[in-house]
Parts: C-alpha cells; sequence; structure tokens
C-alpha cells in the first residue's frame, strides 16, 4: 500500500495573498513530489456543483448570519465528498484555499454567531481535519489597499473595516489555540520571500512525509480523512 495524501489549509483576511501562495506551494510540491500528486482547490465553490453556491455566496444578496453560515457548510460538504477526500484517498496532497477556520473566523468573530453553537453543528458535519494549516496574517490596512488594486469587491470583501478587524482577531485566537495545526507566516513582504517562508512551514510541519516519498511501501499512516477536525466548546 501506498502513503495516503495530506491535507493543507491556507487561511487569512481578504487580501492576503492566499490564491497568489496556494499556486506557487502547488508547483513546488509538484515538483517534489511528481505531476498529478497534488490538488489545488478553494473554498467556496471548488467543485463541479459549487458554482452556483459561490456566486450565490460572493453576491450582493441579502442573507442572515445563519443563512450564510449553513450556506457555507454546504457547499464544504460537497466539495469534501466530491473532491477533498476522493484525492486524499488516491494519495494525492490537497491544497485548499479557505477552510473551517474561514467558517469560524467570518462567521462567529465577524458576523457574532455563538461559537459554542457552531462547534455544535461543526463537530456533528465530522470534516477531514487539516493536517496543517497556513495563516498569512497580515494588517487590514495593506490586505485593503491589494483589494482595491484588484478591482471590484465581492460581497465579503466590501464589508466594513470593523468586520474585517473582528475576522483577523478570530484568526490570531484560532492560532494561539490550535499551535500544533497552525503556522502563522507574516504576509506582507514581497510574494517570493512570504512563498519561502510557506515552503519551510511546510519543510518543517512536514518534512517526515516530505522525505518518505521516495522510500518503498511500508506502514500506512493513517488517513487524512479519518482525523476528524472537532471544535472544542471551551474555546469560545
Amino acid at each position: 500500500m501506498t502513503d495516503k495524501g495530506v491535507f493543507i489549509t491556507l487561511e487569512g483576511i481578504d487580501g492576503c495573498g492566499k490564491s497568489t501562495q496556494a499556486e506557487l506551494l502547488c508547483a513546488w510540491l509538484s515538483n517534489k513530489l511528481g505531476e498529478g500528486k497534488v490538488l489545488r482547490t478553494f473554498e467556496p465553490g471548488g467543485w463541479s456543483g459549487g458554482e452556483h453556491l459561490r456566486i450565490l455566496l460572493l453576491g450582493k444578496s441579502i442573507f442572515t448570519s445563519r443563512t450564510e453560515l449553513l450556506l457555507f457548510l454546504a457547499d464544504r460538504s460537497g466539495h469534501i465528498d466530491t473532491e477533498i477526500s476522493p484525492a486524499l484517498r488516491k494519495g494525492q496532497w490537497v491544497v485548499c484555499e479557505r477552510y473551517t477556520d474561514s467558517t469560524l473566523a467570518y462567521q462567529s468573530w465577524g458576523r457574532g454567531i455563538s461559537f459554542e453553537e457552531m462547534s455544535v453543528l461543526l463537530n456533528w458535519c465530522r470534516f477531514p481535519a487539516p493536517d496543517l494549516t497556513i495563516l498569512l496574517e497580515i494588517d487590514e490596512e495593506t490586505a485593503k489597499s491589494r483589494l482595491k488594486r484588484r478591482g471590484k469587491l465581492d460581497r465579503i470583501e466590501d464589508m466594513e473595516d470593523d468586520f474585517i478587524a473582528r475576522v483577523a482577531w478570530g484568526y490570531k485566537e484560532l492560532a494561539e489555540r490550535n499551535p500544533d495545526r497552525i503556522i502563522v507566516v507574516n504576509a506582507a513582504p514581497d510574494i517570493e520571500q512570504v512563498a519561502k517562508n510557506v515552503r519551510e512551514a511546510v519543510e518543517k510541519r512536514l518534512s517526515n512525509i516530505l522525505s518518505a516519498k521516495n522510500k518503498k511501501p511500508g506502514k500506512t499512516r493513517v488517513q487524512p480523512q479519518d482525523k476528524v477536525l472537532l471544535v472544542r466548546k471551551e474555546q469560545a
């Protein structure tokens, strides 16, 4: 049997550079692991049925916070079933822009939904746990200026400054509470420096897996999809 896949997520406020860094990380991993060994994906909408949900979530429609949360979770459920879990079972490395930490930061800290209520819902969903989460940390003003240079903003990117500040604080809290999974990388320097720091974080945390990629098949490590991401209520 061959080793099972590895699940990496990239997180951070809008404008931190997730898409750019995901692309660079996937290119680096593909060079090390070989063609067809890396899946790059994203949320919301990174699966065959997700485009309609992405349009709905990022458009200018007005939602209640509960409706928004449930739509994000419906998108994730489909994404996991059709893209993430199958790739992990095939032994691929999955790099995903946004995942459950986004839900907690944006919907709990940002929208004000009870952390305890969200933990019950997320634990019921039993989504697979990432092996590693890279949190790209950047100040809100720099992120906002980057977004403005990009042009038209979606509904969430165009939220008020106070909302983004709450989300950023939520990410900081999550990183402090989950040091074994989340590594914070300063996203303010130039693109190549940030990419170098991201690669170093991956190598530091997953060096044993990377170094074993060319070894003959042996014992199979625990499948990532068997590791369920559980949210402790006392984190609220």
